[in-house]
């Protein structure tokens, strides 16, 4: 669908200048852009591009000199990538998904679905299930009973949510997301070597065979308003009260939310972050990707991790951490610097060694 370049810079909160009535279908990259693109260049490390591409408009950083460019007309952002949010989603049209419930779907009697809902082919929706309304639910997703799911939802391919699962409005579900899962939860009828070397640090005494036996997972998840989970996500239910996503928070593909974990509002996870169960994750935390947390323990707010970070122990509000275990950022620079020196101080002790008289023979 076209945009004017007037009903884009609206759209941005943005300033204009040239031919505001320029049409473009598309965002494209400065030196791919065709005639009918909008051409990307919110840095000045991006225009030599645009003169190997054929953008008649472009979206460029404040005081560009847009006609020196030789375009027709350009939109210019002061924040690249918040004006970035904008553009996409003017431009993004969503998948295709029919309103009103697809003959191929099933859904049970007892379920009720707001209005401008659109639901697709092969979807299963379970008994007392809530659907609010303009919610889009795409093909081969399940919905068990008691779930409820608030207004304008997007819930894509596959995904599957649990039971009693409540999720708040404006919700984003990835393909192949699995929310409402059974936690790993399991216990031996006698203390188990696990227990005992939480106890002990490291030390056992005899070993002996165990068997494990299933603790059954009674309660659901609960997320907020202004969620979205990534693609091949799982969130365990909790084991007697709910595992729960705070309002505004964003989990990446392959993110793993253990039983009785609490997630804070507007936390970013990126990809394959683990939070091991009943550990509490403040608001406004960060976790790079691969980011690990153990179990039972608590993360503050406005916390930052870089990727493969992992965290054993509580970690203070406002802390920047890095390494494995977790440290401050500063301390592990320092550390990785100290250990690429070992190598050469290893041969600096090696020819001291060498030039120190050698000890008398005990023959």
């Amino acid at each position: 669908m076209p945009h004017t370049i007037r009903e884009i810079a609206t759209a941005l909160g943005a300033k204009a200048e040239g031919a505001l009535d320029l049409a473009v279908t598309a965002a494209s990259e400065p030196q791919a852009a065709g005639p009918d693109d909008l051409a990307l260049a919110m840095d000045p490390k991006y225009a030599d591009g645009l003169a190997k591409g054929q953008a008649r408009a472009a979206l460029l950083w404040p005081g560009a000199d847009w006609q020196a460019m030789g375009l027709q007309a350009a939109i210019f952002a002061p924040r690249g990538r918040l004006a970035m949010a904008g553009l996409t989603r003017l431009l993004d049209a969503g998948p295709e998904i029919a309103p009103g419930v697809h003959p191929m779907a099933i859904v049970d009697p007892s379920a009720r679905i707001g209005a401008g809902a659109a639901i697709g082919p092969f979807v299963v929706i379970g008994r007392d299930v809530v659907i609010g309304a303009k919610a889009r639910i795409a093909s081969h997703v399940s919905i068990a009973e008691g779930a409820r799911i608030g207004e304008d939802a997007l819930i894509l391919q596959g995904a599957r949510i649990g039971a009693r699962v409540t999720i708040g409005n404006r919700f984003i579900c990835q393909p192949g997301a699995v929310i409402g899962s059974d936690g790993f939860s399991f216990v031996t009828p006698e203390k188990s070597g696990v227990e005992e070397i939480r106890e002990t640090l490291g030390t056992r005494d005899a070993i002996t065979a165990q068997s494990w036996t299933r603790i059954h997972s009674l309660g659901a998840v609960t997320i907020g308003d202004d969620v979205e989970i990534g693609a091949n996500v799982c969130i365990d239910r909790g084991t007697i009260r709910d595992t729960r996503i705070g309002s505004g928070t964003k989990l990446d593909n392959l993110v793993h939310i253990g039983h009785n974990v609490q997630v804070g509002r507007d936390c970013l996870l990126c990809g394959q972050v683990g939070i091991a169960g009943s550990s509490r994750i403040g608001d406004r935390v960060v976790m790079g990707g691969q980011c690990g947390v153990n179990d039972n323990i608590f993360v503050g707010d406005d916390v930052i991790c870089g990727g493969a970070t992992k965290i054993f122990t509580n970690a203070p509000a406002g802390r920047v951490l890095l390494g494995y275990p977790a440290v401050k950022m500063e301390t592990h620079v320092e550390m990785q610097k100290a250990l690429r020196r070992l190598p050469r101080l290893a041969a600096r002790v090696a020819e001291i060694e060498k030039a120190l008289p050698r000890p008398p023979s005990e023959d």
